[in-house]
């Protein structure tokens, strides 16, 4: 046998293994299930099955350990488990992700101090929030008909509910103060409401948070024709002739460098590291990394009032005790901000010892803000300088601009409002966590409708310059937006795919026919 562990050719080259790839992946097994499908993951497999969300890890220590192995070059640094923490000033990644070592700031700029990455089987769906809302006025491609229907996919894809936590004791108490708070002059899809979530319940009750295993489905896993390859290190898009024709790979248990040919690559990293592979390939279109954008987020924390709930143990091994859901406050062009109101682990601020706390009272309220899209505002990167896989260094710029810091006061005054409306604040003011915190990265790789200059590729997330080459992740996404991003990634990511499995399918067809002809 070969000691090569990689294939030779493949019809389509998936970079990445986060919910976009895996988008990719699920529609090509679905609608053109003749192709060869090979994924790429740069990190190890930290569950079964592959991709799932480390929530669903019942043991603690399999959990931590397991958030440990995706921490890449960060491992075994100290994590922070809950927003609150960032107040200490102390530079901190959340379990399962590592931060930029150096180039996330400077001197004028305010940086992204906090950007963080995961590296394992399944990207950082293993370790999110599972909130999947929709995209509503501005946030929303005005140029894509069809962005319902796709959205439509991708909560399919996802397995988004909103009745993940009906019967909770509180959460009708938060959606009834959240509504007489904000519903007044809004349309219905824009009042308060259950936060979609990409999460379902077992038989025996217990919660089950999508990864990137739920987006590959069956469909995936058990096509013959598809394989997935961990710690393996894509490091170059091979072109030839101006066309996409495969790519290179390191691989990290040997050290050995392979090259697999493939009719089209999709590249679906993240918003950071995509960007970095194609400035490495030498594609390098003049907005490839700009345009990049984080949602400045506010935090507060309320206790519910005049509650109480019999027979409601706190959660145990690290999981909620599920009384009060999550809810949401749409993102309107009038209030550019998104809200998350969910319960916590624990108070975020000291209680007095004979001082009770029903399980489930203490809620956190968080507003996510559209930022002001700048072109400046990008992700660079330094060829004489290399991070800790040997890529091209990454160097970011980022100011929050006069309308930004606009946005955020008025952000803040909302979350008081809110947080007043719910309960009882535990603390006098807001905080405004550092950039780079919401994880919510967008724009590096931007959608357009024409290859002018402002964005890298098309409305079918095919990078303009180089045919058969596509991207995918929340970097294809063109607007300012303040909702949670992975739905409307997916969403775009299942356009892309059709796009592929459109072209593979009639090639396969005009294979056939001229196979028939020439016999």
């Amino acid at each position: 046998m070969s000691p090569n562990r990689y294939p030779a050719r493949v019809d389509v080259a998936i970079v990445g293994s986060g919910p976009t790839a895996s988008a990719y992946a699920r529609i090509l097994s679905e609608e053109a299930p003749g192709a060869t499908i090979a994924m790429f993951e740069v990190g190890p497999t930290v569950s079964n099955p592959p991709g799932a969300h480390v929530k669903n890890i019942e043991d603690p220590e399999r959990r931590s350990l397991a958030q440990r192995a995706s921490e890449g070059p960060g491992a075994g640094a100290e994590t922070v488990n809950s927003p609150g923490a960032v107040k200490s000033g102390e530079r901190r990644a959340r379990p399962g992700t590592y931060l930029l070592q150096d180039g996330y700031a400077f001197p004028g700029e305010d940086g992204m101090p906090v950007a963080a990455m995961s590296s394992n089987v399944g990207g950082m769906a293993a370790h999110w929030t599972a909130a999947c809302p929709r995209p509503g006025g501005k946030e929303r491609m005005a140029f894509l008909p069809d962005l319902d229907q796709l959205l439509d996919d991708a909560e399919r894809l996802l397995g988004v509910t909103t009745h993940a936590f009906d019967g909770a004791p509180f959460s009708e108490v938060v959606r009834g103060r959240l509504a007489a708070a904000v519903d007044a002059g809004r349309s219905p899809a824009y009042r308060a409401q259950p936060m979609p979530l990409a999460v379902h319940r077992r038989q025996d009750g217990g919660l089950v948070w999508s990864g990137s295993d739920v987006v590959m489905g069956d469909a995936t896993r058990e096509n013959p024709k598809f394989e997935l390859f961990d710690e393996s290190l894509v490091t170059l898009v091979l072109v030839e002739d101006g066309i996409a024709a495969g790519i290179e790979i390191q691989d990290r248990r040997s050290g050995e460098t392979h090259q697999v040919a493939a009719r089209y690559v999709v590249v679906g990293a993240d918003a950071l590291r995509t960007p970095q592979l194609l400035w490495a390939s030498g594609i390098r279109p003049a907005a490839l990394g700009r345009y990049l954008n984080d949602q400045a987020q506010v935090v507060f924390a309320s206790r519910l009032r005049d509650v109480t709930v019999e027979h409601a143990p706190a959660g145990g091994n690290g999981t909620l005790s599920e009384q009060s859901g999550v809810g949401w406050v749409p993102y309107t062009d009038d209030a550019p901000f998104h809200g998350q109101i969910m319960q916590l682990d624990a108070s975020p601020v000291p209680l007095a010892e004979d001082d009770p706390i029903v399980p489930g009272s203490i809620v956190g309220l968080g507003l996510f803000c559209a930022k002001d899209l700048q072109r400046d505002d990008r992700v660079a990167f330094d060829d004489a300088a290399r991070d800790s896989y040997g890529m091209p260094a990454m160097r970011i710029h980022y100011r929050l601009t006069q309308r930004d810091h606009d946005v955020l006061d008025r952000a803040k005054q909302e979350i008081v409002r809110l947080g007043k409306a719910v309960g009882e604040p535990l603390d006098e003011r807001p905080f405004v966590l550092p950039p780079g915190a919401s994880l919510h990265y967008q724009g590096t790789t931007r959608m357009g409708t024409a290859d002018d200059g402002e964005s890298v590729c098309s409305p079918d997330s095919q990078v303009w310059q180089v045919p058969g080459l596509f991207v995918a992740g929340n970097g294809v996404i063109p607007t300012a937006t303040a909702c949670n991003p992975t739905l409307t990634a997916v969403a775009l990511a299942v356009r892309g795919a059709r796009r592929i499995s459109k072209e593979l399918t009639s090639s396969l067809l005009m294979s056939k026919s001229d196979n028939r002809l020439s016999k």
